[in-house]
């Protein structure tokens, strides 16, 4: 949960909500195949709900610090593709989705290729 204070008041934001925001970014970029379990408690609960059902937070880490988000991304990608601008796509995708959707300041997004598929 990421915790917004402003004179308006107080907003807390779910993980989920950035979960599903950041897996929807990731997912149209090129050359990426989809979103890999990052944590052992996100590849337990991928196989206690049974083939073929994501988690919500499949490949996706947020948290904050010092009022900036870091994101933590474990991805696929697609055999052949040129992985560093992947990767650069990915970081201004994220971190400008992030920042117009929420108005929280993006401080890092760390990419990891965690697979390679052939497609």
């Amino acid at each position: 949960m990421i915790r917004i204070e402003n004179h308006l008041g107080v907003i807390d934001v779910s993980n989920t909500y950035f979960a599903h925001l950041i897996g929807h970014v990731v997912g149209e970029c090129f050359g990426v195949s989809g979103l890999v379990n990052s944590t052992p408690s996100q590849g337990l609960r991928s196989i206690l709900s049974g083939k073929g059902k994501d988690i919500q937070d499949k490949g996706v880490k947020v948290r904050e610090s010092g009022g900036r988000l870091t994101i933590d991304l474990h991805i696929a990608v697609t055999y052949g593709v040129n992985i560093s601008a992947i990767v650069k796509s990915i970081i201004n995708k994220v971190t400008y989705t992030v920042e117009a959707a929420c108005g929280l300041t993006v401080g890092k997004v760390n990419v990891y290729i965690a697979d390679m598929k052939v497609h």
